[in-house]
Order: C-alpha cells, then structure tokens, then sequence
C-alpha cells in the first residue's frame, strides 16, 4: 500500500492542466465563426439583393468581416479582463481572510469536507493536511472552484475570436464572389447554413447540450438572417434605382 500511494499522490495530471483556459477560447472561437458567418452573410446576401456588381459585394463583404472580426475581439478581451479581474479580487480576499483568521478558515474548510460528505473527524484531517501544502489553494479550491494558475486570458479569448470570425466570414463572403450570378444566391444560403450547422453541433458538443436543437437553432436563425437582409436589399435596391 505503501508503494502505490505515492505514485497516485505526486502523479502529474496533465489532462486537467489548463482546461478553463482550453474551454474559455474554444467557445470565444466557436462564438466567433457563428457570429462571423451569419453577420457577414447578412452583409452581402442585403447587397446582392440591391446589386449585382461583384465589387460592391466585396467592398460590403470585407469591410464587414474586418468591423466584425475587431468588435468581437475587443468585446470578447473587455469581457474576460472583467471575469479576470473579478477571479483575482476573490483570489486576494481570500488570501486576506486566511491572514487574518486563519483558525475561522480552517473550521470553514473542515465544514465545507463535511458537506461533502466526510465525516468530522476525516474532514478536520484533510483540511489540515491541505492547510499545511497550500493553504490559499485549498480554500480556492473548496470553496470558490478556482485555480489560481488556470484563470481566464482575455488576449485568448480575443485573439480566438478574431481569427475565428475571418474564418466564419470566410465562408459567405467566398460563396457570393466566387459563384455565378444565377447560383450566387442559392450556393451562398447552401454555404451558410452549412456552416452554422457545424458551429451549433461543435457549441453543443462543448457544453454537453444535445446536438440537434442547436443545429436546428442556428440553421432557423441563419436563414432568417438572410432572408430578411436579401428582402430589406432587394427594397433599397429598387427605390435607390
């Protein structure tokens, strides 16, 4: 028994190093291709509803991608510093709290084992024993679920948005200006929706939701989107004509 202990107590366990962060910008990224491919579809589908000239479309097209693409990354970049802030407040009030009365935290650790269904005695042992390695680490743990070297990273998420909604806004863009002008619609709705349905399936395996409502979802939405953009175009188009 002896031998095996320290193996499973000094094991590194890289599988869980990094998750938050992991997670944090595959959902900036998933995010941001959905948001890159319905809004630049919006753009050019209402432009080609207007016009027919390739080059308004990619004008329209671009500079959607490009507004879209910095607004989600500073967006996304406010957001996480906001919840980086937020963590590392929580982080140095608890290291304050350990400072100040660190006999009232050991009773709140132990109650907090308690709760989890330890009993009193075992609970007092492991507190203790997690005081003494790390104390701040034990209570950020236990009772905030944090982990002081896995916070959020605002330039991730920001830079995971950015690159993701060019790649999203990719997709119509490319459609519209590479088809014919008889298909350019009718591949570019294809293209879309598509699209968006990988983002949904790829959002709702990440948050172990079911796949088909989001598929759904976001194909419903999608196609909404340009149908309404194309409708509002086609309006403009004949009373600017």
């Amino acid at each position: 028994m002896s031998s095996v202990a320290p193996t499973h107590t000094t094991r590194p366990e890289p599988h869980d190093r990094g998750t938050g962060g992991r997670l944090n910008w595959l959902r900036a990224g998933v995010l941001g291709a959905n948001d890159g491919i319905v809004s630049t579809a919006g753009i050019v589908v209402g432009v080609a509803g207007a016009t027919a000239q390739r080059s308004d479309l990619l004008v329209a097209g671009v500079a959607g991608m490009l507004a879209g693409a910095l607004s989600m990354a500073v967006g996304e970049y406010v957001s996480v510093s906001t919840q980086r802030d937020a963590e590392r407040a929580l982080i140095a009030l608890e290291a304050r709290e350990l400072d100040e009365m660190p006999d009232e935290e050991l009773d709140e650790l132990t109650g907090l084992y308690q709760a989890k269904g330890l009993s009193p005695d075992l609970a007092r042992r492991v507190a203790l024993e997690l005081t003494e390695r790390d104390s701040l680490a034990a209570h950020l743990d236990a009772e905030l679920h944090l982990d002081p070297d896995d916070l959020t990273n605002p330039w991730q998420a920001a830079f995971a948005s950015f690159v993701s909604f060019v790649v999203g806004a990719a997709i119509p863009l490319l459609a519209i200006l590479l088809s014919s002008s008889d298909l350019r619609l009718g591949l570019t709705f294809v293209a879309v929706l598509v699209g968006v349905a990988l983002t949904g399936a790829v959002s709702a395996h990440l948050g172990g939701a079911p796949k088909h409502p989001a598929v759904r979802r976001n194909i419903a939405g999608g196609a909404l989107v340009m149908a309404l953009t194309y409708a509002v175009g086609s309006l403009t188009g004949v009373a600017v004509g």
